[in-house]
């Protein structure tokens, strides 16, 4: 062998050579370091215009920087050496647990009472323990749980069953808000007639179904981040419609809309604006009915159609289910349970404008689903529920300007060890482990319109 030979050699395999600090334990390491520096930087003093590195140096010597590195440090020292004990512990106490879990699963299967008295728990601490609330936390209950709760179902059929991908979805309650404001002369312009809050409600849920199918109708090619532009463009053109025609939607300033009232002849009765209590029943019953549906909608021919086009969209097409039908479907039924929370909210609030319709709002739906579990309701329900309490659980704790990194750090960490919610679907769960072990793909968003490409 050459003298060249032998050198390029040396050469070669000291670029094979991988050093101690390109190892994955040690990357993590500085993952972590630089995560307690971020840390700190945010949870700690704020700066100043006078002096732009007093933040910096503040947080950098201060003894919260230790504190944030002994908890990412001790982390990533867990999950690097402890591992296979905290593994071998998990599998004693899975096998101890194991067959009291299969047992109770069985009589959960088989008992109609056990389920029926569960049911029974829910409804009743649902319409009972809210009435023990503060009246703080009665109004985030209506103003923003029960309404929340409301769009994440319907963004649960599009993105959780049919596996479309939408980040525009705020639009749908936006058109159902301000069809409120419309059909109940709120509005600059006047409608042919004026309708109560009640009777807006089909005409709102006809008005998404419409807008559904005028969104779905173009965009039934694409997939993905394809899919995903186009429906967040949509939102902007709903959004920057609303802002723009002050002659028509009343613009930034915003309009008055009338609050629910009912007029029987014999009983009538207005829901009012100090006791929030009323509202939060009427909204309960409301969730009841579209969960109920929904349950129903799930396990008819027309779920498994669209659970068939989520998980491979050609496969589906090739056995017969009309992509094109179920996929207008899943558009349009979401879209209209939007639109009944726009009622819901416009009535209950009584004001509203452009800036109640801004794309956080589609981005924070979109990760109360992601969180709870893509199509399952219950996770959804969960997931809604939590998320909207959180930021308002830490309002005395954290600046309202940090809460949001919060709730980013946990979808985060939820992604990491548990990407398929808090309370995932069986399906999904199902797929999610096909994935980990190489048999399928467990998100068909990301496939390309056609087909995976080879």
């Amino acid at each position: 062998m050459s003298a060249e030979a032998m050198v390029r050699g040396r050469a070669a395999e000291r670029l094979r050579t991988v050093r101690w600090y390109q190892r994955p334990r040690w990357k993590r390491l500085g993952a972590m370091i630089a995560l307690a520096v971020l840390a700190v930087m945010v949870t700690g003093v704020q700066g100043t215009q006078r002096d732009l590195f007093y933040a910096l140096e503040e947080n950098l010597t201060s003894p919260l920087l230790l504190v944030w590195l002994a908890l990412t440090v001790g982390v990533w020292a867990v999950r690097e050496f402890l591992s296979p004990q905290v593994k071998a512990v998990s599998d004693g106490y899975r096998s101890v647990v194991e067959e009291p879990r299969g047992r109770l699963r069985r009589a959960w299967r088989e008992e109609k009472w056990l389920r029926w008295g569960a049911l029974g728990a829910l409804v009743a601490a649902a319409v009972f323990l809210p009435s023990g609330l503060e009246r703080y936390w009665q109004t985030v209950l209506v103003d923003q749980i029960a309404i929340y709760v409301l769009v994440a179902i319907g963004l649960n059929v599009v993105i959780g069953w049919a596996g479309m991908l939408d980040l525009g979805f705020i639009a749908f309650f936006a058109i159902g808000a301000y069809s409120a404001a419309y059909w109940t002369g709120a509005l600059p312009v006047q409608p042919p007639m004026e309708l109560n809050n009640f009777a807006v409600i089909p005409v709102a849920i006809v008005t998404c179904l419409l807008a559904g199918v005028l969104l779905g109708a173009p965009t039934l090619r694409l997939r993905g981040d394809y899919l995903a532009i186009v429906t967040l463009g949509f939102h902007e053109i709903v959004y920057l419609t609303a802002k723009n025609l002050d002659d028509v939607t009343g613009g930034t300033g915003g309009v008055k809309v009338e609050r629910f009232s009912l007029d029987l002849g014999f009983w009538s009765y207005e829901w009012g604006v100090i006791d929030p209590m009323p509202y939060y029943y009427l909204l309960l019953v409301f969730i009841a009915v579209v969960v109920f549906f929904f349950w129903r909608l799930e396990h008819s021919k027309v779920g498994r159609a669209w659970t068939a086009i989520r998980e491979d969209e050609v496969a589906a097409a090739s056995t017969g289910v009309n992509t094109v039908r179920f996929k207008l479907m899943a558009f349009a039924i979401g879209a209209s349970t939007s639109g009944v929370a726009g009622v819901a909210y416009a009535s209950k609030v009584g004001y509203i404008n452009s800036e109640n319709f801004v794309i956080l709002l589609s981005v924070l739906v979109l990760a109360y689903v992601i969180f709870g579990g893509m199509g399952s309701i219950a996770g959804v329900l969960f997931g809604a529920a939590f998320l909207v309490w959180l930021p308002e659980a830490l309002r005395d704790f954290v600046d309202p300007k940090d809460r949001y990194m919060y709730l980013g750090v946990l979808l985060v960490i939820m992604m990491i060890y548990r990407p398929q919610g808090v309370i995932p679907s069986r399906r999904r769960a199902r797929e999610l482990k096909l994935s980990e072990s190489g048999e399928s793909d467990a998100d068909a968003m990301t496939e390309p319109a056609g087909g995976r490409l080879s």
